[in-house]
């Protein structure tokens, strides 16, 4: 348990060192150094009391020695630039053991303030290596201010979430144990907590054996593609008993040199999220995709040994994504290994992402004996879901873990789970999950009820209930008495379109098509035939000819209760069946009263109502977010101005005859086109070019880092090349922009999208139908601010955290849309067609 004394040093450690060095895990990282730095002089410091002589600390590097650093008589300066040259010099000390090495790798100071050092080491000193349980748990702390690892989508995963995984996974002394995504190595370290609580007798003392404690110490192992993080799980490990911990910097999706190895416990959080233009994967993955949570749920899967198990959190899109690559990837999971879904509530990863996920539970052996799949859903966690994240009194997961146990027990002992009914959950046959084929895994999916005691409600064709009324022609204006409402004007979610209003003149006529609230638009004709949208305004309008009003009756339908049937497969499945037309689909008056709709008693209509609205009001404000988020810069008026031409180096892509078509090849060094600038997407290149015309282009070559800005037509659009891009040249719509050290290249990519310099530059094209840069030399005059390179970087992380939370809202804009299809899919989920799902 993590003492005051200790949380309060780490604390002021970070608060000396938050204005040099802003980046949390930048102050981690120097945090480690310095505490490990220290361990390793107390470590020679015990050997000299029992007698025998330093070794991390000798020869060459005696003058290295902590006394001599923490010496009173050593000048700022000479303090300063003693521990800098120790830090960088580290990895070449022949005393310490590669471990170590590996932790000091890459080290250095990022700042030259001789005070902040002094009272930054003052605090470090008062940390002493003599108990590795207590560091261990203040090395956790200190990891926990550790938050999103920015594009990678990778969040750090709450310590009693990994313990919930970890407890039902249940990993054993003799199992081998894999993290292919281990950050900061959590769910290692809870696992090896597992298992030695687990061998302690009633006196807590251990019952391993000093073999079986030797085999623990090689079984567990991590990758990790950034070696910051494989410093920090290397330090993790050690302070909590691994001498040499199997830690190691591999990319998993696209290496192979460790596909061979196997687990029989695989836990992982991993990335949410892939870079632009996806994951260039190997070929052996069974499911083929681009997308980094599809090819790690994939890999877990296939390096489990026969007997193996795992835990994973998944982000929703697993869950119920209709891409084939995710129904591939269900498919396979509900056939062969998957035992249990657990969903968590969105807000679980608060502050650093609202993202809404679950947790799989895969299990070979027992997926083998059992032909269903338990579903868990976890309301509360026991902290509430804000960005503080308190604790609170509620909490889902001791029943879960509880009643998951249970179910588990009752598979591994082949007895039936005809009788099993969780509290917190439901058990589905999977011959019901792959009805359709989509293998969704959402559990509220497969409830029969909401809740209510519904009986079975009859269905009722629209033609009992109304008259469809067809609407009026008018050749619209853009002024007038009543707005008139076309059949383009119905959006694609079924809202109305409130740009290019047109309107016309009321006429006694043109009155019979007044729309009053609640009435129903369904467009009849083209190909958003069927398209429905509930009028709910207050001024005048009236409908055109190519839409159908339905007017119900209010003592039998609620109007938003049949909108919400509308965006049922229910109604869809119907409307399929009777559209008629060939090239001009047709769903006419006709038609539409063959419509089927069951009609519960308006008090339940109103329920639903009351519950879809709730989640559309949800979507409304996420939508709205995402479509007004722009990133934004605060200029302070005390920066420094330069030209543009001061911060990159400048090429124009290639005109006249070095890319004509003819000397494309079908492989080789790509060409870069405007689309990869307005896009950032560089998974698909149209043309390429060999190897001896590419060395020709020297200078037009393009390199990660380097920006590409459309500078014909769509113009300004810029993208910068990822490490992992394809190598090739830019074209003549292209300009490429290399920085220089003095700008951080997402910075300028900001700077450029901005409102003014996009202004700025729109003063320099020419060209009426196509715009075209006038000229490369006016544009490396543009000014642009430029503050300290550590500001830019500061500025760029918020930015980055705000495209964070922007695409956290863009997933719970489908979170929520899901729950109102799945409410419609509980009411009116269809077996056959026409029928109504029992209660």
């Amino acid at each position: 348990m993590l003492d005051t004394t200790t949380k309060r040093r780490i604390d002021t450690a970070r608060d000396l060192l938050v204005g040099k060095v802003p980046d949390p895990k930048s102050q981690v990282e120097q945090i480690t150094i310095a505490l490990i730095y220290k361990f390793m002089d107390d470590i020679d410091a015990e050997s000299e009391e029992f007698g025998g002589t330093r070794t991390f600390f000798a020869g060459d590097f005696a003058r290295f020695g902590w006394a001599k650093l923490m010496h009173s008589g050593l000048g700022g300066n000479e303090m300063l630039n003693l521990y800098a040259d120790a830090i960088t010099r580290m990895p070449e000390n022949p005393g310490i053991p590669p471990l170590f090495r590996d932790i000091f790798k890459n080290a250095f100071l990022p700042y030259r303030d001789p005070e902040t050092l002094r009272d930054f080491l003052k605090v470090i000193d008062e940390f002493t290596y003599d108990h590795s349980e207590r560091l261990g748990d203040a090395f956790e702390y200190l990891l926990s201010v550790l938050g999103s690892q920015g594009d990678a989508g990778q969040f750090r995963t709450p310590r009693h979430i990994i313990d919930f995984i970890v407890a039902v996974i249940d990993p054993k002394k003799n199992d081998t144990i894999l993290d292919p995504a281990c950050g900061t190595a959590g769910f290692l370290i809870s696992s090896y907590k597992h298992i030695l609580k687990a061998n302690t007798d009633a006196d807590g003392h251990s019952t391993l054996t000093p073999d079986e404690r030797g085999r623990l110490a090689t079984n567990f192992q991590g990758y990790d593609i950034s070696p910051d993080m494989v410093r920090l799980s290397l330090v993790n490990m050690y302070l909590h008993g691994f001498a040499n911990p199997h830690i190691f910097e591999y990319d998993t999706l696209t290496s192979q040199e460790r596909w061979n190895d196997y687990a029989d416990v695989i836990l992982a959080n991993p990335p949410f999220m892939s870079p632009k233009g996806g994951i260039r994967p190997h070929n052996r993955f069974s499911v083929q995709s681009k997308r980094s949570e599809v090819l790690f749920v994939d890999y877990i899967a296939e390096h489990l040994t026969q007997n193996g198990r795992a835990g994973i959190i998944v982000p929703e899109g697993i869950i119920f994504q209709s891409q084939t690559a995710y129904k591939q990837l269900r498919k396979m999971l509900v056939e062969d290994y998957l035992v249990a879904v657990v969903s968590l509530p969105a807000g679980v990863f608060q502050p650093y992402s609202g993202v809404k996920t679950s947790i799989l539970i895969l299990d070979k052996v027992l997926a083998k004996k059992t032909d269903r799949i338990a579903f868990f859903k976890v309301e509360n966690d026991g902290f509430d879901l804000g960005a503080q994240r308190r604790a609170i009194d509620k909490d889902d997961l001791p029943q879960v873990q509880a009643e998951l146990a249970e179910y588990l027990s009752l598979v591994r002992s082949e007895e039936s789970v005809d009788g099993f009914q969780p509290v917190l959950g439901l058990v589905v046959e999977e011959a019901k999950i792959a009805t359709g084929g989509e293998y969704n895994l959402s559990g509220e999916r497969y409830r029969e009820t909401l809740g209510y005691s519904y009986a079975k409600w009859p269905l009722v064709e629209v033609g009992d209930l109304t008259k469809p009324e067809y609407g009026f022609t008018a050749s619209a204006e853009d002024d007038g008495d009543a707005r008139f409402i076309r059949i383009t004007d119905i959006t694609e979610d079924g809202t109305l379109r409130q740009d290019g209003a047109k309107f016309i003149t009321l006429t006694s006529e043109s009155r019979e098509a007044l729309l009053a609230r609640g009435d129903i638009l369904v467009a009849r004709t083209g190909a958003t035939y069927g398209k429905t949208m509930l009028f709910d305004e207050e001024y005048p309008a009236v409908f055109a000819s190519y839409l159908i009003r339905l007017r119900f009756p209010p003592d039998r339908i609620h109007p938003g209760y049949y909108w919400a049937f509308t965006q049922s497969e229910a109604y869809w499945n119907q409307a399929k069946t009777l559209v008629t037309g060939g090239g001009q689909p047709q769903f006419n008056g006709n038609a539409l009263r063959q419509v089927k709709i069951p009609v519960p008693p308006l008090a339940i209509q109103q329920e639903i109502v009351a519950e879809v609205e709730g989640y559309q009001k949800v979507i409304d404000g996420a939508r709205a977010v995402v479509e007004n988020y722009r990133p934004h810069i605060a200029v302070d008026p005390e920066w420094p101005m330069v030209e543009l031409g001061e911060v990159c180096l400048f090429k124009r892509g290639p005109f006249g005859g070095s890319l004509k078509k003819e000397i494309f090849v079908e492989d080789g060094y790509a060409v870069y086109e405007q689309s990869h600038a307005i896009t950032g997407n560089f998974s698909q290149f149209r043309y390429f070019i060999d190897k001896k015309k590419f060395a020709e282009m020297n200078g037009f070559q393009i390199h990660p880092g380097d920006l590409i800005m459309s500078c014909s037509g769509t113009m300004g659009k810029v993208a910068i090349i990822p490490d992992d891009a394809h190598a090739g040249v830019i074209n003549q719509a292209l300009l490429k922009l290399s920085p220089t050290d003095k700008i951080f290249a997402p910075f300028l990519k900001y700077l450029i999208e901005s409102a003014n310099f996009q202004q700025s530059l729109s003063g320099l094209t020419y060209g009426s139908a196509i715009k075209n840069v006038a000229s490369v030399k006016v544009l490396k005059g543009l000014l642009l601010p430029l503050p300290s390179l550590a500001t830019q970087k500061s500025i760029v992380a918020e930015i980055e955290a705000e495209q964070a939370a922007v695409n956290a809202n863009r997933e719970l804009i489908e979170r929520f849309e899901e729950k109102i299809r799945g409410v419609v899919g509980r009411v009116w989920g269809e077996k056959t067609e026409g029928s109504c799902v029992e209660s």
